[in-house]
């Protein structure tokens, strides 16, 4: 996936196209000047915005269209056809927004519309009380895209920002893909350049950790001694890495990967290592796995179980995973764990041993509730909020890999570590801090870059009877339905992003049989 924008192809929307050619629910892609232009035709009525998604630049054309919106075929993004806006994270930026005009049988484009015409109403209702202060514990996903929907809702009150790490909010998923890899810059990293905080008065806090949370006196306790009072509180303080506890654990070539910082003291040390060790073979395991041998490193991986992913995936497309990887040069130790770490010699508990100057944990996170459960909210393996993502002391929201909320669509109650997912729980956390009373009703969906191979996955499937395979897996080509009793869970897609659309759509709608 890249950052630069496509060459404009299809035809020259300036020059006009035949109503006819364009039928209704169908989006064509092309170009006014040197820009790219997506024309999409709902009814008689014609839309025409950026042809290029704000997140990664996937194809708009591409992607599915849900009456007056688009949605993007690589990461779920959803834009308004009308204003350009994005209505769905992890894009969140809006594309730019065109004039169209009809004549004589035509359709053309020719004038971009300005940014301030490109505003669509708020979800907030007119006359809510806004609270005086919001305060956001966290600098991740949620607590990002909260604090952005915030302003961009017209939200003028203090907004303060408390983040434990010392790197602005930063595009996590690349920190174990492109940019570990080599093939991202590290200014395509920060989500926002440092001028947004200030333009938009948000006063981000760094190397700011939390001490407490007095919900009786509504104040945030610091752990320099200061106290921040709030009307309203966010709690996104996310999930941390599970640590080796072997010995030798504790050496510097041994790392986790969850922060800026950690992403570039891999990268310095793969600089001149030769070998690795990853220990674990989860997403996040084998996307640095591949991003390490990217750099020509050689790697191994350690894993307690027989197929990588087997409890997320599947037998089928696990060991697709595994074949690949092995393709790709990763010398796999399954069903075996690490013993115990003396200098670079990394000793397993089958007796085996591997050298190695890098040693990256990849074993899971758990989430950070010591705040939430200190200051006396409902915990249940998790932050446990509503519907509307608040939690059992009102004022306080909870959103990210923290919180355990009830689900519609499976009918239970589910927390779910996604990046997506955060930011689209952070959003909604925002608005319903203004007093929107917006249900938080997004299907979750996450994607895992190997090498060349993204895999899409969306739905939640904790268990399921049956998985339905469609096209080949070894060829790159195939969708994969988890399903249990008849009813669909989950999908799981290489390279049939069209397909994964549907199925969230079909899942949103209820109507997955």
């Amino acid at each position: 996936m890249g950052s630069s924008e496509a060459k404009p192809a299809g035809p020259d929307l300036a020059l006009g196209v035949a109503i006819g050619s364009l039928p209704d629910g169908a989006m064509l892609p092309g170009h006014v000047g040197e820009e790219a232009v997506l024309l999409a035709r709902r009814g008689n009525e014609f839309f025409a915005i950026g042809a290029t998604c704000s997140h990664y630049s996937g194809p708009l054309a591409e992607g599915l269209m849900v009456e007056e919106t688009v949605r993007c075929p690589w990461h779920h993004a959803c834009f308004s056809l009308r204003t350009g806006e994005p209505l769905h994270a992890p894009a969140l930026s809006p594309v730019s927004c065109w004039w169209v005009e009809q004549s004589e049988g035509q359709v053309f484009v020719r004038r971009k519309k300005q940014a301030p015409e490109t505003r669509r109403k708020s979800r907030v209702a007119a006359g809510s009380a806004m609270p005086r202060r919001i305060v956001i514990v966290g600098g991740g996903a949620a607590g990002f895209a909260a604090a952005e929907m915030l302003r961009r809702e017209g939200y003028q009150g203090a907004l303060v920002m408390l983040s434990d790490d010392d790197a602005p909010p930063v595009d996590r998923p690349n920190l174990s893909k492109d940019y570990l890899a080599g093939t991202a810059s590290e200014d395509w990293v920060p989500l926002r350049p440092e001028s947004f905080y200030a333009e938009n008065r948000i006063e981000l806090r760094l190397n700011a950790p939390v001490a407490a949370i007095d919900p009786r006196s509504r104040e945030v306790a610091l752990a320099d001694g200061n106290k921040i009072p709030y009307e309203r509180l966010l709690l996104a303080t996310g999930a941390e890495p599970v640590r080796l506890t072997v010995p030798g654990a504790d050496q510097p070539h041994v790392h986790t990967l969850r922060t800026l910082g950690q992403s570039r003291a891999i990268i310095e040390q793969a600089q001149t290592a030769r070998r690795a060790v990853v220990v674990g073979a989860s997403f996040i395991g084998l996307e640095v796995a591949a991003s390490l041998r990217t750099r020509n490193l050689e790697v191994h991986v350690v894993a307690p179980a027989k197929v990588p992913m087997v409890r997320v995936l599947g037998p089928e497309l696990g060991a697709f995973v595994r074949r690949y990887h092995e393709e790709h040069g990763v010398v796999f130790h399954l069903e075996d764990t690490v013993a115990g770490i003396e200098g670079k010699r990394v000793r397993l508990k089958s007796g085996a041993a591997i050298e190695a100057e890098l040693v990256v944990a990849g074993i899971g996170v758990r989430p950070r509730t010591k705040l939430a459960e200190a200051a006396g909210l409902k915990l249940d393996r998790g932050v446990a909020v509503d519907g509307y993502l608040e939690t059992s002391v009102p004022g306080i929201f909870a959103a990210g890999d923290i919180a355990r909320w009830p689900d519609p669509h499976t009918g239970s109650a589910i927390r779910v570590e996604h990046w997506v997912v955060a930011e689209r729980q952070g959003q909604t956390a925002a608005l319903n801090m203004l007093g929107a009373r917006e249900a938080f009703s997004a299907v979750p969906f996450f994607w895992s870059q190997h090498y060349d191979v993204p895999i899409n996955y969306v739905g939640h499937a904790e268990a399921w009877d049956e998985i339905a395979i469609e096209g080949d897996i070894a060829a790159k080509d195939c969708l994969l339905r988890y399903q249990a009793k008849g009813r669909l869970l989950a999908v799981a897609s290489i390279f049939r992003d069209l397909d994964n659309l549907k199925a969230e759509l079909a899942l949103e709608r209820g109507s997955a049989v």
